[in-house]
């Protein structure tokens, strides 16, 4: 157990939010802690999920998100449209899928379960800042679950976009900056290094 517990904020545009909250789990679960590790907007389509759940009897590993991303109407090119295909469902701003919001709002429960009951030494709550930022989650109710954590316990947040408000109350906030990215040469995204 960890005699005091921080709120760690990851977030930018720029490559290894997800990674480093990852680092920061194994270490964790290598110096015998407990942790949580909850994937907001993620299915078990990447090469973690064959892994990480085999690593240590002390990690809980859950998905909540659907096989496809979402995007507000207007926030994509129609060439980003037409290269997304299926994979993207698009919704009216301030509309976003009910079984989406269903969907989020059960993860939020469990997050909130994790966090408050005190169980767990560290809970991530990965990519809870891109459902915060499409309306998926409120600020209120992610609010009111950083102050319900223990003293002892460290949560962790991902994902682009966090709010000033977030970004205030937490203890430690990391950007990530994206300087270059082979994304832009064409290169695909590569099974075991980025998804």
């Amino acid at each position: 157990m960890l005699s005091k517990g921080f709120v760690q904020v990851y977030t930018g545009d720029g490559k290894g939010k997800t990674t480093a909250a990852m680092g920061l789990a194994l270490r964790a679960l290598g110096a015998g802690l407990k942790v949580c590790f909850l994937q907001f907007m993620k299915s078990r389509v990447y090469s973690e999920h064959q892994i990480l759940p085999q690593i240590s009897p002390l990690l809980t590993l859950e998905t909540i998100g659907k096989p496809y991303f979402i995007a507000v109407e207007g926030s994509l090119s129609p060439e980003q449209l037409k290269e997304w295909g299926d994979d993207v469902v698009v919704f009216p701003a301030g509309k976003p899928p009910a079984d989406y919001l269903e969907m989020i709002a059960g993860g939020l429960a469990k997050a909130r379960q994790a966090v408050c009951s005190g169980q767990y030494d560290l809970v991530v709550l990965d990519e809870i800042n891109v459902a915060l930022h499409f309306g998926l989650v409120t600020w209120a109710d992610l609010s009111e679950l950083i102050d319900c954590k223990p003293a002892h316990v460290e949560l962790v947040l991902t994902g682009r976009g966090a709010t000033a408000e977030l970004m205030e109350k937490a203890d430690l906030v990391t950007e990530m900056r994206e300087l270059k990215h082979y994304y832009s040469k064409g290169v695909d995204a590569r099974k075991g290094v980025d998804c």
